[in-house]
């Protein structure tokens, strides 16, 4: 029998998403269905962009693998993981306004609606269409899994029961409510990670005697976590590698661009790199910390526990009274609820805006709205019930998967943004090579196992995405004069 106390919280916090989710379909009644669908009407706030990217750039893992691998490395993991502080600030430094501006000039309701504008590419963008899918579903797998297995250890309930109920709640939300209800519900999400951890440090710190009796037993039974190199388990590669894979390249996820396509103004705009960047500052340091703290009360061998996924959950129910356990386990949950959410929602506006709207619309033809409504609606509910599939019977990589697809996703997408909208000189067979070309590489080192000096694979495929890119605009042909005065108007036109 599972902890009902620990249930009855889950439930009505998903019990409020589900809410939330039919009051902003009822508000949205009458107005612009894409608009309001896919980018919310380009109406959010300061605190509310803040929250929905930093619910999105968080994941399950963040809140269960991150600070596993603290409590196993040290103080070192924290060093390497702190380059995330700097994540949401620079996606929407970089690119929101810039997307903000194209967005509007352009009419553009999704990230690839601007590449295809800026490439005058199908191809192009019919390949950032499928490529975000197909890494999306790997990734949104993985945040089932992650989610459901969190549940499960948590609550005593079966993992079957886990993956149903948070599954079905985030895409009904989801495909009722669109954007706004993922922008709303994230930022539900992300005061409740904020919540969960300060009740993990207090009662962590509690439970091990305080904070100077877990350093001294960490520094005499393993001195090495004080390291920043933790005795050789955090090598120079790997700080490296990971400061490119889940923090500089992080910032052209199509997840987290079109959060700039969303926001009202250029005050809430900046109100959102500065709110989101302390967000995620605390979130991010404060739950590693927790998994080093976990020390003072998980003090056997890793094999006592399983793996590093179990530390937290069993540091959760070892350290918190029964009542406060679901609680506690609702801020991991809204993690992994949040990023589902974003990515289905991208994931189907590539399908219905990018392949199948476009598709019509070059045929002169246009759908009404209600069959749209019930297009977008069925797409995001379709790919959330394949990926749902998937996780019953989840791959024992599954954490290989997700950390594949992320890397997948930066290979194809960082410096076709990046340079596409930067740079006049980039064009068509540079962002196709780009974009094509450094995917594949990606995927076959991946497949292989191929790594150069032990870094990830992403170091490669990104190395190569940019060489494509720069010799495919040297050879190929620049943009039309018209194409560019759009994305780079002269400065008497601003």
């Amino acid at each position: 029998m599972g902890n009902l106390a620990a249930l009855v919280p889950l439930l009505a916090f998903m019990a409020g998403m589900v809410g939330i989710g039919f009051y902003v379909r009822r508000e949205a009644a009458g107005s612009g269905f894409l608009q309001n669908y896919f980018v919310g009407n380009r109406s959010l706030g300061g605190f509310v962009l803040a929250m929905t990217t930093v619910a999105t750039y968080s994941s399950v893992s963040s809140f269960v693998g991150g600070p596993g691998m603290a409590w196993k490395i040290g103080f070192g993991w924290i060093y390497m993981a702190v380059v995330q502080v700097t994540a949401i600030f620079l996606v929407l430094g970089i690119f929101g306004k810039r997307v903000a501006i194209l967005s509007r000039r352009l009419n553009a309701v999704t990230v690839v609606d601007i590449i295809r504008a800026r490439f005058r590419s199908d191809f192009l963008a019919g390949m950032a269409a499928f490529i975000i899918v197909l890494f999306f579903c790997g990734t949104t797998t993985a945040q089932f899994v992650g989610g459901a297995k969190l549940f499960s250890t948590v609550t005593g309930y079966s993992y079957e029961t886990g993956l149903l109920l948070f599954g079905v709640v985030v895409v009904i939300f989801t495909a009722i409510g669109g954007f706004r209800a993922v922008a709303l519900t994230d930022t539900c999400c992300a005061i409740t990670m904020m919540v969960g951890i300060v009740l993990l440090l207090y009662y962590v710190l509690e439970a091990g005697g305080g904070y100077e009796a877990i350093m001294t037993n960490i520094a005499a039974n393993h001195p090495e976590m004080l390291e920043p190199f933790s005795g050789g388990n955090m090598p120079w590669g790997l700080y490296l590698t990971q400061w490119i894979l889940v923090g500089i390249c992080t910032i052209a996820l199509p997840q987290s661009v079109v959060r700039g396509i969303s926001y009202k103004d250029t005050k809430g705009l900046h109100r959102a790199m500065l709110i989101g960047t302390v967000v995620i500052g605390f979130m991010n340091i404060g739950i590693n910390f927790a998994g080093i703290l976990a020390h003072g009360v998980l003090t056997g061998e890793l094999a006592s526990y399983g793996t590093v996924d179990n530390i937290i959950p069993t540091t959760i129910v070892t350290v918190m009274p029964p009542s406060l356990v679901g609680l506690a386990i609702i801020g991991p949950l809204a993690a992994s609820i949040s990023t589902i959410s974003s990515l289905l929602l991208v994931a189907s506006s590539a399908i219905i805006k990018d392949v199948y709207l476009h598709y019509h619309a070059k045929r002169g033809a246009e759908p009404s709205v209600r069959r749209l409504r019930l297009l977008s609606i069925a797409s995001t509910t379709a790919i959330g019930l394949i990926v749902f599939l998937i996780a019953l019977t989840p791959p024992s990589v599954i954490w290989l998967i997700n950390m594949f697809a992320f890397g997948g996703l930066e290979t194809a997408f960082f410096w076709t943004l990046l340079l596409g909208l930067f740079w006049r000189r980039a064009n068509k067979l540079g962002a196709l090579l780009s974009m094509g070309g450094g995917t594949i590489v990606y995927c076959l080192t991946q497949g292989l196992g191929f790594k150069l000096m032990g870094l990830h694979q992403i170091s490669i495929g990104i190395t190569c995405s940019l060489l494509f890119f720069l010799i495919g605009s040297l050879l190929g042909k620049p943009e039309d004069e018209d194409t560019l005065d759009l994305f780079f108007p002269s400065a008497s036109e601003h």
